[in-house]
């Protein structure tokens, strides 16, 4: 038997505000109307959907099974409906991005030369911050974050992963010796970035040990540096090194207590429509950023 679609909005809409003259309002008619297709959706069931009183509407047993079959196939039904009409927009306007300084400078602000040329009417604001800025109060559609994410009212969509790794020049491994657990780091020099909390697993569980050493900066290059000048050890996500690794220059040590990947994400307000220049941006990058840990050296 075909599905009967007839008098389902309606059903829906009483069944959420518990009024024929509620859903009459929400769906822009009058409650006559309502009530009609109401009671033809009731003949075709054969059941009744509503207890109805002169003070209030309530769902009978079958009334509630009955919606709670039938919301998440109308809300599926509406999000398709969205998503053919998004894809004929053209993507349009200004979408306003906040990202990590160094991973928006090596990553994101390369791709947006080649998606601007593809979405010509399409414009970006960049803003590179290590600061995590409110993105309801400063107007920015997304904000580009890496790895673990606390719980807020933001949305959050994958776009790609990156994997830390312990490094040390060949000269530092030398003269004070390879560490082979994570305590051995207590006795090492550590480069320290934002972050004084080094990550590693163990037991199949992610743990945190506080380092120190001689140099503390928020800037991954400029440990990035300093790590292949000799000074200590630096854990760096795979994007500073791997370029280190491959000349020789670095070396990675603890790999069997590397963690696993972290996320590389996307972040934007919860409830606000996606418009077809934030969907179109965010595609871009899904498709274009490393979505792969750099390989073994």
């Amino acid at each position: 038997m075909a599905p009967h679609w007839e008098g389902l909005n309606e059903f829906l809409a009483v069944a959420e505000h518990g009024s024929f003259t509620q859903a009459a309002y929400k769906l822009d008619t009058n409650v006559v109307a309502v009530s009609r297709r109401v009671a033809a959706l009731e003949a075709h069931l054969g059941v009744k959907l509503f207890h109805r009183t002169t003070r209030k509407v309530t769902l009978t047993d079958e009334g509630e099974h009955y919606y709670q079959r039938c919301r998440p196939l109308m809300a599926a039904l509406q999000e398709a409906e969205q998503t053919i009409t998004q894809s004929q927009a053209l993507p349009t306007g200004l979408v306003r991005v906040t990202a990590p300084v160094n991973f928006g400078e090596q990553y994101i602000a390369p791709l947006l030369a080649p998606f601007l040329r593809q979405y010509p009417h399409v414009s970006v604001d960049l803003h590179l911050t290590n600061r995590r800025i409110d993105l309801i109060e400063t107007g920015t559609d997304v904000a580009i974050r890496i790895g673990h994410l606390a719980d807020s009212s933001l949305k959050a969509k994958r776009l790609g992963s990156r994997r830390l790794s312990i490094c040390a020049s060949p000269a530092y491994l030398a003269a004070h010796g390879r560490p082979l657990t994570p305590n051995d780091l207590n006795r090492h020099v550590c480069l320290v970035g934002s972050n004084e909390h080094w990550h590693y697993q163990a037991s199949n569980k992610v743990r945190t040990l506080t380092v120190s050493g001689r140099l503390r900066c928020n800037s991954g290059v400029a440990l990035l540096e300093a790590a292949k000048q000799g000074i200590g050890l630096a854990q760096l996500p795979h994007y500073y090194v791997q370029e280190a690794l491959a000349e020789g220059t670095l070396e990675e040590v603890l790999v069997d207590y590397r963690i696993e990947e972290e996320g590389i994400w996307a972040l934007y307000p919860r409830g606000r429509q996606l418009q077809p220049k934030v969907a179109a941006l965010l595609a871009y990058l899904v498709q274009h950023l490393p979505t792969q840990p750099a390989p073994d050296f």
